[in-house]
C-alpha cells in the first residue's frame, strides 16, 4: 500500500495523460472534424499542469489553446507549444510587447482598450488578429448585443487588428434546452449576421463550453472551448450518461502518523472533534495551503485501504486528521487518496466540492504548488 514515486514529502498529484487524450477524442467525435478545438488550459491547465497537459493536446490534435492571461500563454510558448494561443481575460497595453514577441491572440471586450490596441499595433506597422467577446447575457465582460449600433461602426475603422474571431460565453448551458440558453444562441446569432452584413468574416465562430458541446449542438458552430471535460469533469450530474469521461487528476499522500487516543480526547485546533470511543487517528501531511480546504474540517473523507475515513478536526495548514479506527491493518506510510479512486471506493472532485460548498472548477484549482504534479503516459 506504500507508495515510492516520491522521496520527500509525499503528497502529490497523479495526472494521467491518457486519460487527457480519451477526454479529448471523446470531443472531437462529438463534434465532428469540421470543427476546430479551442483546449482551455488556463489556471495550470484547471491545475493538471498547464504545460505538459498542453503538450500532450497539441500531438493529438488541439487547434488552439486558451489561456486567461498573457503570462499563462508565455509560459506555453516556452514549453514549446507553436499552435495559436488565445489569451481570453483581457489586455493591458503594458504587455502589448510581450504579446507580440510570443505570437498570442487578444481578446477584445471594450472599445477604449480596442482603440488603443489599433493604434499601438499600427504605429508598430504591424496587423494581428483579435477575437471579439460578444456579452449576450452572462454581463461579466464583452461587448453589449444590444449595443451594436454602437460599437460596429468603430469596427469598421480597424486597418492594423484583423477580426480573426467572434464568441460569446453562455451563462448556463448544462441543462438541456433551457431557455436563457437558447436566447444567448439566437442573440448572438444575430450579431454574426449584422457582422457579416457588415462585410466581416470572421473565420472562427465560438460558444460551446463544455455543457454547451454536450448538450447544445446547435451551438458549435467554427470552434468549440471545451475545458472541464477535457479533466474528466462532467459539467454537471445530468450529463454523465451522454458522454463518458475518464478523471485525470488523483491526488494522493501517506500516512505521516499513528496514534491511539483514549475515549474523551479533543482533536486539532478549536477542539473540535472529540473522540468518543478509544480511535486509531491518522495524521496526514497535508492541509489547506496545498488546497485541502479549512472547509473539509468533520466534513470530509479520505480513502484508506480502500475505505473511507472521515476527517475529524480542523484541517489546518499542513496538516489532517483523520479517524482510521474501524479500517483494519492500517500501517504508518500507507497511502491516502484525498481526490481519485482507490480499489472500488472513489472520492470524485464533485463530492469534495459539496463538502465545501463550491464547484469542482474551484477545487482542482485550489491545489496548491508546492503539490508536485507527476504526469503519467506521456
Amino acid at each position: 500500500m506504500k507508495s515510492s514515486v516520491l522521496n520527500g514529502r509525499p503528497t502529490f498529484c497523479f495526472i494521467d495523460l491518457e486519460a487527457l487524450r480519451w477526454n479529448f477524442q471523446q470531443v472531437r467525435a462529438r463534434v465532428g472534424r469540421g470543427v476546430k478545438i479551442l483546449s482551455m488550459v488556463k489556471a495550470d491547465a484547471y491545475g493538471h499542469g498547464a504545460r505538459a497537459v498542453a503538450a500532450a493536446l497539441a500531438a493529438e490534435g488541439s487547434d488552439a489553446f486558451g489561456v486567461a492571461t498573457v503570462e499563462e500563454g508565455i509560459d506555453l510558448r516556452q514549453a514549446g507549444i507553436r499552435q495559436s494561443i488565445v489569451v481570453l481575460a483581457g489586455l493591458y497595453l503594458e504587455q502589448l510587447d510581450l504579446l507580440l514577441q510570443h505570437e498570442l491572440i487578444p481578446v477584445l471586450h471594450e472599445l477604449e482598450t480596442l482603440k488603443a490596441l489599433e493604434k499601438a499595433v499600427g504605429a508598430r506597422g504591424m496587423t494581428w488578429p483579435i477575437h471579439l467577446e460578444i456579452d449576450t447575457g452572462m454581463a461579466r465582460l464583452g461587448f453589449r448585443d444590444a449595443q451594436i449600433d454602437d460599437w460596429l461602426p468603430e469596427l469598421s475603422q480597424l486597418k492594423a487588428l484583423k477580426l480573426e474571431g467572434v464568441f460569446s460565453h453562455f451563462s448556463d448551458a448544462e441543462t438541456a434546452n433551457e431557455n436563457y440558453t437558447e436566447k444567448q444562441l439566437k442573440s448572438f446569432r444575430v450579431v454574426i449576421g449584422h457582422l457579416r452584413r457588415a462585410t466581416f468574416a470572421p473565420s472562427l465562430i465560438h460558444m460551446a463550453k463544455s455543457g454547451a458541446i454536450i448538450n447544445v449542438p446547435e451551438s458549435h458552430l467554427e470552434m468549440v472551448r471545451p475545458g472541464l471535460i477535457l479533466y474528466g469533469i462532467y459539467p454537471s450530474p445530468e450529463l454523465t450518461k451522454a458522454i463518458r469521461l475518464k478523471p485525470v487528476l488523483s491526488w494522493k499522500t501517506r500516512i505521516l502518523q499513528l496514534q491511539r487516543l483514549p475515549r474523551g480526547s479533543a482533536i486539532g485546533y478549536g477542539r473540535t472533534f472529540t473522540t468518543k470511543k478509544t480511535s486509531l487517528i491518522a495524521t496526514l501531511p497535508v492541509g489547506y495551503a496545498d488546497g485541502y480546504k479549512r472547509l473539509f474540517s468533520n466534513r470530509a473523507a479520505v480513502l484508506v485501504r480502500s475505505e473511507r475515513a472521515p476527517v475529524v478536526g480542523r484541517v489546518s495548514m499542513d496538516l489532517t486528521t483523520v479517524d482510521v479506527t474501524d479500517i483494519g491493518k492500517v500501517q504508518l506510510g500507507d497511502e491516502v487518496v484525498l481526490l481519485g479512486r482507490q480499489g472500488d471506493a472513489e472520492i470524485s472532485a464533485d463530492e469534495m466540492a459539496a463538502w465545501a460548498n463550491t464547484i469542482s472548477y474551484e477545487i482542482l484549482t485550489s491545489i496548491g504548488a508546492r503539490v508536485p504534479r507527476i504526469h503519467h503516459h506521456f
